[in-house]
């Protein structure tokens, strides 16, 4: 077989194909760090049963360490409630929506009038080095034309 590949190449090939990246670092930063100020989101009505529920549930099942059995129980709990005894959780839910939203305006303006200040800041310093490096360029271009003459 002139110019064929042996079965060694088309492995090699392949495994070349699939390589995964090196580190985890790289699929990390194309996203942006996140802010610890940010108010965080309101847990559903789901979740807020939840809350109940496992408080519940652990003084009735003790030794029962599993957070499976625990959402598992949960959810079975919550698809056999009516929509009436679901409403106090949902109540509930919608306060803390109503509560994050404020939360979230305050947040939003606060980092509106941050940045404005730190474009301002930046500005600044932009032009007090242009300016610095022109007052530089003067002194040392000077020197250097008498030197040359």
């Amino acid at each position: 077989m002139k110019g064929g590949k042996s079965k060694s190449d088309a492995k090699s090939s392949k495994l070349a194909v699939n390589k995964k990246p090196a580190t985890k670092a790289t699929k990390k930063a194309g996203k942006a760090a996140k802010d610890p100020n940010k108010p965080k989101r309101p847990a559903s009505a789901f979740f807020v049963f939840m809350e109940e529920f496992r408080v519940q549930y652990k003084k009735e099942h003790p030794k029962n360490k599993s957070v499976a059995a625990v959402g598992k129980a949960g959810g079975d709990k919550w698809k056999s409630l009516s929509e009436a005894e679901k409403r106090p959780y949902v109540e509930k839910a919608e306060k803390r929506k109503v509560e994050y939203e404020k939360n979230m305006k305050a947040y939003n303006k606060k980092q509106a009038e941050g940045s404005k200040d730190d474009e301002e800041a930046e500005s600044e310093k932009s032009v007090s080095e242009v300016n610095d490096d022109d007052e530089d360029d003067d002194e040392e271009g000077s020197g250097d034309e008498d030197d040359d003459e």
